[in-house]
C-alpha cells in the first residue's frame, strides 16, 4: 500500500525559498525604481521646473537624511547612501545631462566626484582650480569639484579668493555621508547659481579688511552680527586681510547681518547642506 507520506510533495528547499523571496523583492524594487523614473520624467517635462538646474543638492540632502533616520538592520548606512546617490544622479541626468570638472589635487578628488554625482556622469580632470571654474563659467561643465581651502596655501590654489560670486557659488560639500570624520578627504562643489536650503546648512563668506585684525577679533565680529562662525582662514596680501569664514545657516546677498559686520566687504560664496557623519552622537 502507498501511504500519504509517500505521495506528498517533497518539502521545499529552504535555500531555494529564500532565493525565491529575494527574486520577488528584486522585482518589487525594480518596479518602484521604474515608477520613480516615470515621476522624475513627468517633473522634468512640467512647467514647474521653469528651466532650473536639475541639480538640487539641498533636496537630495533632505532625502538622504530622512532615509538615514529611518534606516535599520544589517545593511550599512554607507551602502544605502551609495545606492541613493546613484538614483539621485540618474534622476538629475534625466532632467538634463551635466559634466563635472575636477581639480584633482590628490587622487581622492575624482573618486569623491564620482561617488557623489554618479558613476555614469562624465568627470573631467583639470590641471588647476581656475581651469575647473572656467569650465563651469563657460558652460563646458556644469559642476566644479575643488579641494577644501587650507591655511597658508599658495595663491594659485586659493580658488575662493577669485570665485566669481554670486554667478558661481558653492552648493555642496563632499562626501555627504561618511563613517567618521577622521582623515577624511573632502571637497566643495561649485555651480552657477545658488543651492536650495536643506534645513541644516552652512555658508561661506569672503571677508576683506583694510586693518590687521586678528582671528579672534574677526570671529568675535561675526558672532556679534548673529553669524555663528565654524572656521576661519586668513591671508594677508599687500596690507589687506582677506578671510574665508564658514558660518551656520544660509547667508545670501542682502542679508542684514552682513551690513552689521565691521569689515570693508563681506561677500557670500554660497552654502551647503551639513554632511552626515556616522560618528556624530
Amino acid at each position: 500500500m502507498t501511504s500519504a507520506a509517500d505521495t506528498a510533495p517533497p518539502p521545499e528547499n529552504p535555500l531555494a525559498a529564500l532565493r525565491g523571496e529575494i527574486d520577488r523583492l528584486d522585482d518589487q524594487l525594480h518596479d518602484l525604481v521604474m515608477r520613480r523614473a516615470e515621476v522624475v520624467a513627468s517633473l522634468a517635462a512640467s512647467r514647474v521646473k521653469g528651466g532650473a538646474s536639475p541639480l538640487r543638492p539641498g533636496r537630495e540632502a533632505m532625502i538622504l537624511r530622512r532615509l538615514l533616520g529611518r534606516h535599520h538592520g544589517d545593511l550599512p548606512p554607507g551602502a544605502l547612501v551609495r545606492l541613493w546617490r546613484e538614483i539621485l544622479a540618474s534622476s538629475s541626468a534625466m532632467q538634463g545631462g551635466f559634466t563635472v570638472a575636477v581639480y584633482a589635487r590628490d587622487p581622492e578628488q575624482p573618486r569623491l566626484a564620482r561617488d557623489h554625482f554618479g558613476s555614469a556622469t562624465p568627470v573631467r580632470s583639470m590641471p588647476t582650480a581656475a581651469r575647473a571654474l572656467a569650465a563651469v563659467g563657460s558652460g563646458e561643465a556644469q559642476v566644479a569639484v575643488l579641494p577644501l581651502p587650507e591655511e597658508g596655501e599658495p595663491l594659485d590654489r586659493a580658488w575662493w579668493m577669485g570665485l566669481d560670486a554670486p554667478r558661481l557659488q558653492v552648493v555642496a560639500r563632499l562626501p555627504f555621508w561618511a563613517a567618521n570624520a577622521e582623515n577624511l578627504p573632502e571637497a566643495y562643489a561649485v555651480t552657477p547659481g545658488a543651492a536650495d536650503p536643506s534645513g541644516a546648512d552652512r555658508s561661506l563668506l569672503r571677508l576683506e579688511l583694510a586693518d590687521d585684525r586678528g582671528r579672534a577679533q574677526i570671529m568675535g565680529a561675526l558672532a556679534a552680527a548673529g553669524l555663528t562662525p565654524r572656521s576661519l582662514l586668513t591671508r594677508r596680501d599687500g596690507g589687506v586681510v582677506r578671510a574665508l569664514a564658514e558660518v551656520d545657516g544660509v547667508v545670501a546677498e542682502g542679508d542684514p547681518r552682513l551690513a552689521a559686520l565691521p569689515f570693508d566687504r563681506a561677500l557670500p560664496l554660497g552654502f551647503y547642506a551639513v554632511p552626515e557623519r556616522g560618528d556624530q552622537g
